[in-house]
């Protein structure tokens, strides 16, 4: 099932998309007087009851939405945690001559970078040096605590698309990144939180593209840490909460990583559409 966040005034309504477009979940269960969660953070924590219940609603009379009229919000809207995997595909540590990491690397952002698909995202006037960083984005569904790596990915909800946006002169200018990844609106969600069943993670096509050229091509399977060890491992330290999402890493092609001399930074007007198999594409225009 793909799930959206949607805004009607300043309220943010779930949404099913279904083939004709997005089906407003509260309208629908009030216009058929049917119990269903809904909002995002209900549908995850009641897990698999609370999909069977929207599964039945599609099946009644519903009205469906434009997506072309509706203003997205982001797939998760206030996770407890935003966690991020550094240097996750051999290829990138390698373009930044960075040390092949031998755990996983962990930092975070908070939630004033969530945006959402189709947001213009103002950058920030401190920094010049901004880059793309295609991420497929785990969403923790149950509670999990030292978890096995075997048992790791039954505690995810679904999966969605991520921009993990960096100011490169912000992050590098002390030994911590987060100055440079955690400015407002530097992580784009977005535009479906597709539910677990329906995505295997460890091997979807991942792309990048500004203002329509490929800048990053990849799979997931060319990890090196893959989601279920990537959840295990963070688990063992830290209790991973419903609605908590994780940047899962991103391939080669980053502008870091190109020569100095050749490095074109993200500017106002730019264009960037970050794309995942199955999931979906996700937009956002600079300014």
């Amino acid at each position: 099932m793909k799930l959206v966040n949607f805004k009607i005034g300043g309220e943010i309504r779930l949404g099913i998309k279904a083939d004709q477009g997005i089906i407003d979940v509260e309208r629908a269960a009030a216009i058929n007087s049917f119990a269903v969660p809904t909002t995002m953070e209900q549908v995850i924590e009641t897990g698999k009851k609370g999909l069977l219940q929207l599964a039945e609603l599609m099946k009644k009379e519903v009205q469906t939405i434009s997506e072309d009229q509706i203003t997205y919000a982001p797939s998760v809207a206030n996770p407890e945690k935003i966690l991020c995997i550094g240097l996750n595909y051999l290829s990138h540590a390698k373009e930044c001559n960075m040390v092949i990491p031998e755990s996983p690397v962990l930092f975070s952002k908070y939630n004033n970078a969530l945006a959402a698909h189709k947001q213009m995202i103002q950058l920030p006037k401190l920094a010049e040096k901004f880059d793309y960083e295609a991420e497929l984005v785990i969403v923790i569904g149950k509670e999990a605590k030292n978890v096995s790596k075997e048992d790791a990915l039954s505690y995810v909800f679904g999966y969605t698309v991520g921009n993990d946006l960096s100011a490169r002169e912000l992050q590098f200018r002390t030994g911590q990144w987060l100055l440079g990844k955690t400015c407002d609106c530097f992580a784009p969600i977005g535009p479906y939180l597709v539910t677990s069943d329906e995505v295997d993670p460890s091997n979807l096509d991942i792309k990048c593209e500004v203002n329509g050229d490929i800048r990053q091509f990849s799979n997931t399977r060319d990890m090196i840490f893959d989601c279920a060890k990537i959840i295990s491992y963070i688990s063992q330290y830290m209790t991973l909460k419903p609605g908590d999402i994780i940047f899962s890493g991103t391939p080669s092609g980053v502008i870091l990583g190109y020569p100095e001399k050749e490095q074109c930074w993200l500017k106002s007007g730019d264009k960037i559409e970050v794309s995942i198999e199955k999931i979906g594409t996700l937009i956002n225009m600079l300014k």
